[in-house]
């Protein structure tokens, strides 16, 4: 019988945990598989590692991965693919946004030969209208300044085949936009809509902080355009710069015209200057992330397993 991972990253979710447990065996029992869930604590500071322990006990199936703090939720998926054995892994959230009820649809897809089936979400009960547009310019963004075409209502709720994610523990940087790697990986995809209900308890933890972060990752991690942006407008302003030199040369040779200056003048200054640091700043950024990548430290440390029987 063929072994099926599920792999949920959690963060402060001690409300959600127990739920989202008995969902996932309702639908998961009567599937002709055995299975394995993984959840991976990302540094959690409430009850979360206590129920999780408590779960790995009782049940031999559950597994608990406690990171050594809160990496963030790439890490944190990272983290379960790393240490999933099944034949097939599905990867989704633990707050009842992802829904088990799923999970049939997805290995049914998976049995009729698709190595990766991608849900696609295309509403949220209850998400604020801010995140919804500025969602939909991000993805709109990112696939004009990409080659990699990136889903848009892409979701990190998916299935890979074992062979898809022994690919993609190839990949080793550390600013991850797991969404556009899949993407990016190839075999044989199928996308599967859907929509997500709203949390079960508590809150987002995903900030308008962690939004701009992890959309930073997905364009600095799949595109060079804004370096080339950088430069192209460097060199317009290059150009446009010489001219006003030109003019300026003119006045004072074959006109007695009195040129007052100062406001042309320091306007250029902060125009140029604002553009260079602009430009410094793009720079910066890739060559912040060259300095992170080049450390080789590890992704992720762990600082506890759980299992059933676990010697302390």
């Amino acid at each position: 019988m063929r072994l099926i991972s599920i792999v949920v990253p959690v963060y402060n979710e001690e409300d959600n945990i127990e739920v989202f447990y008995q969902e996932v065996c309702k639908y998961m029992s009567s599937l002709e598989y055995t299975f394995e869930l993984i959840f991976v604590d990302d540094g959690s500071s409430d009850a979360t590692p206590f129920i999780l322990e408590r779960l790995a006990q009782a049940d031999g199936r559950v597994r608990g991965l406690i990171m050594a703090r809160n990496y963030g939720h790439q890490l944190a998926l990272t983290c379960g693919l790393d240490h999933a054995n099944g034949d097939a892994v599905i990867t989704m959230d633990g707050d009842m946004q992802h829904p088990p009820e799923m999970l049939p649809l997805l290995l049914s897809k998976w049995e009729d030969g698709f190595e990766v089936v991608q849900t696609i979400r295309v509403s949220t009960e209850g998400v604020s209208w801010f995140k919804t547009v500025t969602s939909g310019m991000f993805y709109k963004l990112i696939n004009w300044m990409s080659k990699v075409r990136i889903q848009e209502g892409g979701s990190d709720f998916r299935l890979l085949d074992k062979a898809v994610v022994q690919s993609f523990r190839r990949f080793k940087e550390r600013a991850r936009f797991i969404r556009g790697m899949i993407g990016a990986i190839g075999y044989r995809q199928l996308l599967v809509e859907f929509t997500a209900p709203k949390r079960y308890a508590g809150t987002s933890k995903f900030s308008l902080k962690r939004m701009l972060h992890f959309a930073l990752d997905g364009i600095t991690a799949y595109s060079q355009l804004p370096l080339r942006f950088a430069f192209y407008i460097g060199l317009l302003f290059a150009l446009i710069s010489f001219g006003v030199t030109m003019h300026v040369v003119y006045i004072k040779i074959f006109t007695l015209e009195a040129v007052p200056g100062w406001a042309t003048i320091s306007a250029s200054i902060l125009l140029l200057g604002g553009l260079q640091l602009l430009g410094l700043g793009i720079i910066g950024e890739y060559v912040g992330r060259i300095f992170e990548e080049v450390k080789q430290r590890p992704l992720y440390l762990l600082r506890e397993e759980l299992k059933k029987d676990q010697e302390k």
